[in-house]
């Protein structure tokens, strides 16, 4: 049986790169899949399935559990290594008690507070690229930048040391590196940031680490491993995502030339706000899936999911599904599309959303109307798109104006 079911994860067409794999639609919406080692996890791709999933806490987050779909040979040794683990990767009530630490750094008021600081680094970085050569690519001039910038400053993470943290996260978040690069890589990135806690204890911050220690290790409520797991977490959430949304965002949109006209003229905070909320609908650069194992028998879409088997969740394929969003594949920056998946659903929603948000809406909002002219410097086939990443985006993206 398990040599007929189709594999996962899928390939894109190569005429439609931001768009799921076509395979997706040709199987059904709650079935198996067979993943790299040989498991038969569930694969669900219906937009009400996978928020229902999502929201029932029968379905696991917890890597240790027996069953639970890895995506890759590295990750599963990774994760398998021992030690603490980030939140994202625990159930309530270990996943609530952690996560309530770090909420309040990404409340919306907090936020927004950012925005002028986040503008001025937009500005900035905008500037040094007119002021150069061209082409330039615009992903390591602009997009990376941005958020890596934004992140250090809220952790107090010295922004000189990118290059090194910047290494180690596309090594982590690669389905290719070797079990041995990435076992290297985690150990590495924790080491550098245990010297950065272990510091910050002896001589404290008002940054996020610096707040963790004060406020919760001094009491004995976190560990510093805890605290050191928590910073690797933020670190890598915090660039990659928001990083690959500014290079994917940027090339979708000049695909779509009347839309990157109307988003470069508008002085509506709204319909910037509005487009930033499409095309996270519509790239879903979390395209591998989110995972879970079940821990009790669960009916899904008609089928019998039971205890102990994994369950792959496509919030790619459930943003295109007609059902939520009509005439899926196009991108309208006008739709209403907020209620996307791409942050996920359900207690395990991405905690850095509003950060996330607003640093794309500064973005969109100025790098189109500060360079009017910004175009490709390469055909557009010639673009290498990160098939090979959990977190999908491009490699590079020269540009010219």
């Amino acid at each position: 049986m398990t040599e007929t079911l189709p594999s996962f994860p899928m390939d894109r067409a190569a005429d439609r790169p931001f768009d799921p794999p076509p395979r997706l639609r040709e199987v059904e919406t709650v079935g198996r899949v067979r993943i790299w080692n040989g498991a038969t996890p569930w694969l669900i791709t219906g937009f009400e399935d996978v928020r229902t999933v999502l929201a029932d806490q029968r379905f696991s987050a917890d890597v240790r559990k027996d069953g639970y779909p890895y995506q890759s040979a590295s990750i599963e040794a990774r994760r398998r290594a021992g030690g603490t683990r980030a939140f994202i990767a625990m159930d309530d009530p270990e996943h609530d008690r952690q996560r309530k630490m770090l909420t309040r750094n990404f409340m919306i008021k907090r936020v927004e507070a950012l925005r002028p600081q986040v503008q001025q680094i937009v500005d900035e970085l905008i500037d040094a690229m007119l002021a150069g050569p061209r082409p330039v690519d615009l992903v390591t001039a602009f997009a990376l930048p941005v958020p890596s910038l934004v992140i250090c400053r809220l952790l107090g993470v010295p922004y000189e040391d990118h290059d090194f943290f910047q290494a180690c996260s596309r090594k982590l978040v690669s389905r290719e590196t070797s079990v041995e690069d990435a076992l290297t890589a985690t150990h590495e990135l924790r080491a550098y940031l245990l010297d950065l806690v272990v510091a910050k204890q002896k001589s404290p911050t008002e940054d996020m680490i610096g707040r963790l220690l004060t406020e919760h290790v001094a009491t004995g409520a976190l560990s510093i491993d805890e605290v050191v797991d928590m910073s690797l977490l933020m670190l890598i959430a915090g660039h990659e995502t928001t990083a690959n949304m500014i290079g994917l965002g940027t090339l979708a949109l000049l695909q779509h030339p009347e839309q990157l006209a109307e988003l470069r003229e508008t002085e509506d905070p709204k319909l910037i706000a509005n487009a930033v909320e499409e095309l996270l609908r519509y790239l879903t650069i979390v395209h591998g899936g989110r995972r879970r194992v079940a821990t009790a028998d669960v009916e899904v879409g008609g089928k019998l999911i039971r205890a102990g088997e994994g369950v792959v969740l496509c919030t790619d394929a459930g943003n295109r599904d007609a059902a939520a969003f009509p005439e899926p594949d196009r991108l309208d920056i006008h739709r209403e599309a907020r209620h996307h998946l791409a942050f996920g659903y359900g207690v395990h929603q991405c905690l850095g959303q509003p950060l996330a948000r607003m640093e794309l809406q500064v973005v969109y909002g100025t790098l189109y109307r500060r360079i009017p002219t910004l175009r490709l410097a390469i055909p557009f086939d010639e673009v290498r798109f990160k098939h090979d990443m959990v977190v999908y985006g491009v490699h590079s993206l020269p540009i010219t104006w």
